[in-house]
């Protein structure tokens, strides 16, 4: 019988391990441990070999919590881990335990990447987690398949959505991928971007930062769209064992009439297809099903609305994720926990 053994892998080691897996996601990355960390979060990781092979893993990210309430510990698109896998499951479990304990965690946060309706969710439940009042990620978006021909996934589009592309090229937009100079006009247009819709937006030195950890490594890019030599959109898309995100896009006040935003998801989504992912992911739309959401898209632009009825022309499915989901550590102080979300903490 072969033994398991918990252990905190190099970044190389674990790198390859969740690039390996068919649930890859670049927010279980070293790097995006390392950009966390930058900025209000400090990240390990820990892993259960199985015969000197890594099994199970996750990269889990720590924040003080206010109010000296300890901290929390969290865990973006996993753990990694088959379920099935008993044994396995309570080593690894045990091993968080372990460590969100010396960290002083009141709560470990998770956000598994597995689909709602999935059995992962009731598997959680009956290891003692509960559903959380509080996501990180939004729990739905919408899942382009990008394994058809360049025609067949543009036929799939909205009939405005693929005019739009094609306006952008009549208008004299042109799509290059940014280089580190070009980030200057690209932090300035998410700051716009912010203002005008309402969100907010990282530091210039959070996205800075992102290039350097994952551009540099292949893993992700910068694309800017550009008229009369001026930068007038950019989106910045991630890539990870045959899957692409669309994390952060922008773009200025001018100029929306050529349609720069279109022409930059398709010239991603065509990069995507040639670097061999199948599919691409939209990254965020309201959490509601899919009924609602064409009921109200034409009426609504608070919050993401105005997001879904960008992104809905591209064509895919609307999946939702099983959401976040709390293992509580410390009862009485994950109750002010909750009181203090209710306030606005």
């Amino acid at each position: 019988m072969s033994s398991l053994h918990v252990t905190t892998p190099d970044n190389a080691d674990w790198d390859t391990f969740v690039t390996s897996r068919p649930d890859a996601h670049i927010l279980q990355t070293a790097a995006w441990g390392d950009l966390k960390s930058r900025f209000g979060w400090s990240a390990e990781r820990i892993a259960v070999t199985r015969d000197g092979q890594i099994a199970a893993g996750a990269l889990v990210l720590f924040r003080r919590l206010p109010l000296r309430l300890g901290t929390l510990a969290y865990i973006p698109k996993g753990p990694l881990v088959d379920l099935s896998d008993e044994a396995l499951t309570s080593t690894l479990l045990s091993g968080i335990d372990a460590l969100a304990r010396r960290r002083r965690s009141i709560l470990l946060k998770i956000e598994p990447d597995a689909l709602a309706g999935s059995p992962a969710g009731e598997r959680y439940l009956q290891l003692g987690f509960r559903p959380s009042p509080q996501t990180v990620q939004p729990p739905s978006t919408i899942l382009v398949d990008i394994t058809r021909g360049e025609e067949d996934i543009l036929a799939e589009m909205h009939q405005k959505t693929r005019y739009n592309i094609r306006l952008a090229q009549r208008k004299g937009v042109s799509v290059r991928e940014a280089g580190r100079d070009d980030l200057l006009a690209f932090n300035v247009l998410m700051q716009v971007t912010g203002a005008r819709d309402g969100f907010d937006v990282h530091s210039p030195n959070y996205y800075n930062a992102a290039f350097d950890l994952f551009v540099l490594r292949n893993q992700a890019r910068v694309f800017v769209a550009e008229t009369e030599a001026q930068i007038i959109a950019g989106v910045f898309v991630f890539v990870l064992g045959g899957r692409a995100w669309y994390f952060y896009g922008a773009s200025d006040n001018d100029f929306r009439e050529r349609m720069p935003n279109h022409a930059l998801q398709w010239h991603a989504i065509r990069w995507a297809k040639s670097s061999g992912c199948c599919e691409y992911d939209l990254w965020g739309i309201p959490d509601a099903n899919e009924a609602e959401l064409e009921a109200q898209y034409l009426h609504r632009s608070d919050e993401l609305w105005g997001v879904y009825r960008f992104k809905r022309g591209f064509g895919g499915k609307v999946v939702r994720f099983i959401g976040a989901l709390d293992r509580v550590y410390n009862p009485l102080l994950y109750r002010v926990y909750l009181l203090a979300l209710k306030r606005g903490m």
